[in-house]
């Protein structure tokens, strides 16, 4: 698991293959997309089309990547309609999952992800059935090996940022905002010269569930299965 609730190969991942890269590139031009489709092209009034185009350099999209899903979004080039979709389940140990995603066509996409999670232990379930165990925040990730001799300085300038809470992973310090004040908090940090890696709407588990080894390794299964699925963008568990 990436993040204390929250799976993703978008983010955190320092080397891919080119099958990987691509389906990355894919689901990254889904979120421009989407993103201008929703809001238009200006970003400093779109903070979703600011995030998913930073999330495509993250990932060392090309420009002309970007600009083509940006076209699209404004019907410059014609593409396929998509769609939000949000479906919830349970897996494996009766965790809860929320499955955020982006497609062309809901049906086949509702199969899918109904026929990964019957394989892999999980059971979809109505809308609401675990969304209440979940809220909605801003979520910042850090580097933090500049700061290995000196973490408390780092903790003083997330506090002081405004940060709601704050997490240490093995690879990068996690940090929680209200999401309207993902921005806020993410240029705060700039301003102390803070790199942030990423930043993003999520969800965060109010309580997180400690389940047995074998049923962990069968949700990380789970999770990089539904994430194969080229219409998934975020996978968030209540996992410990």
């Amino acid at each position: 698991m990436s993040g204390h609730s929250h799976f993703s190969t978008i983010k955190h991942k320092k080397a891919a293959t080119d099958a990987k890269r691509s389906k990355i590139f894919s689901k990254v031009s889904r979120l421009i997309t989407m993103a201008v489709k929703e809001k238009g092209v200006n970003i400093e009034t779109n903070s979703n089309l600011k995030l998913a185009i930073e999330q495509a350099k993250e990932a060392n999209m090309p420009s002309n990547n970007i600009e083509r899903a940006i076209k699209k979004g404004t019907g410059e080039i014609e593409e396929e309609k998509l769609e939000e979709v949000v479906f919830e389940a349970y897996g494996p140990g009766g965790t809860a999952i929320i499955i955020e995603g982006i497609t062309d066509n809901k049906n086949r996409t509702i199969g899918d992800i109904k026929q990964i999670l019957s394989q892999k232990g999980g059971k979809l379930v109505a809308g609401g059935a675990v969304k209440w165990m979940f809220e909605r925040k801003g979520i910042l990730t850090i580097d933090f090996s500049p700061y290995d001799n000196n973490k408390e300085e780092l903790e003083l300038k997330v506090i002081e940022a405004g940060a709601e809470d704050m997490f240490w992973k093995e690879e990068f310090l996690e940090i929680n905002t209200k999401p309207e004040d993902l921005e806020k908090v993410k240029n705060n940090l700039k301003n102390k010269n803070v790199s942030v890696g990423s930043a993003f709407l999520g969800w965060i588990a109010k309580e997180e569930v400690s389940i047995g080894e074998k049923e962990k390794e069968n949700n990380q299964k789970l999770f990089e299965a539904l994430d194969e699925n080229d219409s998934v963008q975020e996978i968030y568990s209540n996992l410990k």
